[in-house]
């Protein structure tokens, strides 16, 4: 029987941009993101340095803790722009920065600034953590290669640092993501995974030849394209382990995948807590999970070794059935009314379809179901007419739940 008055666990979700923000902040208790340098995410859009502030008081006017990625390999010449990097972060009051160069650690530390070790650290034993919880650490990382029995006796080791280990998302067949794949292909250390700019091709196809043996051991076959991790089912078993943060990986998706990734383990954590976690919820989980982005799931190291069965073999990339699916944009936007008037360009709304309005070039995320339909003077109706041609574009006016801006896109998940 679990201590309610026990502290919660807390939820990270990952930023791509400020429509990934908006549409997560209601249900994570953390965001993490990284600014135009030194992350290990470079292919995303990353924010602004000078956004920093406005992104730290949002996510505090919304209760949210706001993490900095600052975790790549830092090398002799960078150390000044990573100082100004630091003291921007220390002026915007973060409450952490993700990081495990010992260097940049120092630099941390002497802005007062608390810091997290990143996963690139690699800590597999308790007396790794201690050290890094010695040197003033507020949370580990821990390495991805670990059991859940590895986990929890690290955990028992230490005495007020926390640890965090990822619990959704793509996963690098390298340990904890330290791999020069990427830079031996493109022959730069600039596309490292270590500097945030890997090409994956681990996710190619790749023909393998033992020259000792003369065998062709793999031809043409994604051999090391490692599976999505998904710990929906077992967030009992992580709580109970005094797992103090879960993330989820992420920060190259777009916001329908983080939003609904977060709002499933949401709802799971909330459900263990609540004493209505059960499988029927999970199967639930599991069925919109699969809806969106992923290479298949796999439960990584948590209960052993990876076998081949959690490699994606056959397919490079997205096997959801789901695709998003343009069917139009905001034409206008009513405040007074709460609705927007739209251009149908495709298929057709149905009342209760949910559709998915998003910026292309605002902020704007909303996720909501379809409560209204109206076509010119006709109110209440219960779908559209399919438009299947240009010529047959279709006005609709539908109400709508927050503020959206004109030309935000419309999409559907089909």
């Amino acid at each position: 029987m679990k201590n309610i008055t026990e502290k919660r666990v807390e939820l990270m979700a990952p930023l791509k941009n400020y429509k990934s923000l908006n549409a997560v902040l209601s249900k994570t208790d953390a965001v993490y993101f990284g600014v135009e340098s030194f992350n290990m995410r470079m292919y995303s859009d990353n924010f602004k340095l000078e956004e920093l502030n406005n992104i730290v008081k949002t996510c505090h006017s919304n209760n949210t803790h706001a993490y900095l990625t600052t975790n790549v390999v830092i090398y002799e010449n960078e150390f000044t722009f990573l100082d100004h990097i630091l003291e921007k972060a220390a002026e915007a009051e973060i409450d952490a920065v993700i990081i495990h160069d010992i260097g940049a650690i120092n630099l941390a530390k002497e802005k007062g600034l608390n810091f997290h070790i990143s996963t690139q650290a690699n800590i597999s034993n308790s007396q790794t953590a201690k050290f890094y919880e010695s040197i003033g650490a507020q949370r580990l990382i821990l390495a991805r290669e670990l059991s859940l029995e590895q986990i929890k006796e690290i955990k028992s080791k230490l005495t007020k640092t926390e640890i965090e280990t990822f619990v959704h998302g793509a996963q690098c067949t390298s340990i904890s993501g330290r791999c020069y794949f990427s830079a031996e292909i493109c022959q730069s250390q600039d596309y490292s995974a270590n500097r945030g700019k890997c090409i994956q091709p681990c996710r190619r196809k790749w023909r393998v030849y033992d020259d000792q043996n003369n065998e062709l051991l793999y031809d043409g076959v994604f051999f090391i394209n490692a599976k999505d991790l998904c710990m929906i089912e077992y967030i009992p078993k992580l709580i109970e382990a005094k797992i103090d943060a879960f993330k989820i990986e992420g920060r190259m998706r777009d916001p329908i995948y983080i939003e609904e990734t977060a709002s499933c383990y949401r709802e799971a954590i909330d459900a263990y807590y609540g004493n209505t976690f059960t499988q029927e919820k999970v199967k639930d989980w599991l069925k919109r999970l699969h809806k969106i982005y992923n290479r298949g799931f796999s439960t990584g190291f948590y209960f052993g070794i990876p076998r081949g069965t959690e490699i994606q073999r056959d397919f490079d990339g997205n096997i959801s059935k789901y695709k998003k699916v343009e069917i139009g944009k905001v034409l206008n936007y009513f405040p007074e009314k709460m609705a927007a008037k739209i251009l149908l360009t495709s298929g057709k709304l149905k009342l209760k379809d949910e559709i998915f309005i998003i910026g292309t070039h605002t902020d704007t995320f909303l996720r909501q179901e379809v409560k209204s339909i109206q076509i010119k003077q006709k109110k209440n109706l219960t779908e559209t007419p399919i438009v299947s041609s240009k010529k047959e574009r279709l006005t609709v006016g539908i109400v709508v739940d927050k503020p959206v801006k004109k030309n935000d896109k419309i999409f559907k998940l089909k």
